[in-house]
């Protein structure tokens, strides 16, 4: 009996063992794969670092400071232009000063200023300077006077006599008896290099007159200083002065581009090198369209483009 009780408690045992089996395997329970739109959202989340195809690049923030000197003739064109670029990108800043076409030169050759400003080109000297130019405006230069002279003409050989010092009294000129006093600019004045050039003929200025450093204070000077005479670029003629015809034509757009007035300048701004940068993106902006046919205009200066054929 005892035998069979124990085949018995065997069978119940393995049938036990068995039923435990069976319900262990029914617990189990099998995840489904995910889907292709979930495998792929998955991977994007462990790879967030990478940006989805068609997501433009971050344009990058330009920073920096600049600085260009040179040229008073040009100073209000790159001040105007300083201030649009600075609201656009308010990490840089530029600061543009005066001192004259060959200061500006002499700086950007030194590595003092990024830019030079210039109303001439670099001369010889800075030939192996690495310099490299970007011409940026067409500057009308207008032969100014004090409003109480009473002539509004001067041919070319009446100026070039008046600036070397042979004719000094105004009626000798068809004006009134009056002493002329020329204002002149310093030797590295951009401006006076154009005038002895085109006016002179390269002779030398009289050494007789007043010197100013800028054009500012050329055009102060003269609308305040009785029978004076002197040259500014136009964006300096105000209404205390009297810009003079030259050869019996006035300053404009179309005397320039049709070759019937010849007192202009052609605009630089020197770079030591490509431009790179804060430097870059400036000249950049004011070569833009949105600078070129909008603002240049405006500021009394022509565009760069003028004179191309």
């Amino acid at each position: 009996m005892l035998k069979q009780l124990s085949k018995k408690g065997l069978s119940v045992a393995m049938v036990s063992i068995l039923m435990l089996g069976v319900l262990s395997a029914c617990g189990t329970k099998t995840e489904p794969a995910p889907n292709n739109s979930a495998a792929g959202g998955d991977k994007t989340a462990t790879t967030g670092d990478k940006k989805p195809a068609d997501q433009p690049a971050k344009t990058e923030e330009i920073t920096g400071t600049v600085t260009a000197s040179g040229s008073s003739a040009l100073l209000p064109l790159v001040k105007a232009a300083a201030d649009e670029f600075m609201k656009k990108n308010p990490k840089v800043t530029i600061n543009p000063t005066a001192g004259g076409s060959g200061t500006g030169l002499k700086n950007v050759a030194d590595g003092t200023s990024d830019i030079g400003n210039s109303d001439i080109e670099a001369g010889p000297e800075y030939k192996d300077k690495g310099l490299v130019d970007h011409i940026v405006a067409v500057a009308p230069f207008a032969i100014i006077v004090n409003k109480d002279v009473t002539i509004d003409n001067l041919t070319k050989a009446q100026a070039a006599d008046i600036f070397s010092g042979k004719i000094t009294n105004w009626k000798e000129v068809g004006g009134k008896d009056q002493k002329i006093t020329i204002v002149h600019r310093p030797d590295s004045s951009g401006s006076r290099a154009l005038v002895k050039k085109i006016v002179l003929d390269g002779k030398d200025f009289t050494k007789d007159g007043v010197t100013q450093e800028s054009s500012g204070a050329m055009a102060t000077t003269v609308g305040q200083t009785t029978g004076a005479i002197g040259y500014v670029d136009t964006p300096y003629v105000n209404d205390t002065l009297k810009a003079l015809k030259f050869e019996g034509v006035a300053f404009s757009k179309d005397a320039i581009k049709d070759g019937k007035y010849p007192l202009y300048g052609i605009e630089h701004m020197y770079t030591k090198g490509e431009a790179k940068g804060a430097a870059k993106a400036f000249i950049d902006y004011i070569m833009s369209p949105e600078f070129q046919d909008k603002k240049v205009e405006e500021l009394k200066f022509l565009p760069a483009n003028l004179l191309k054929k």
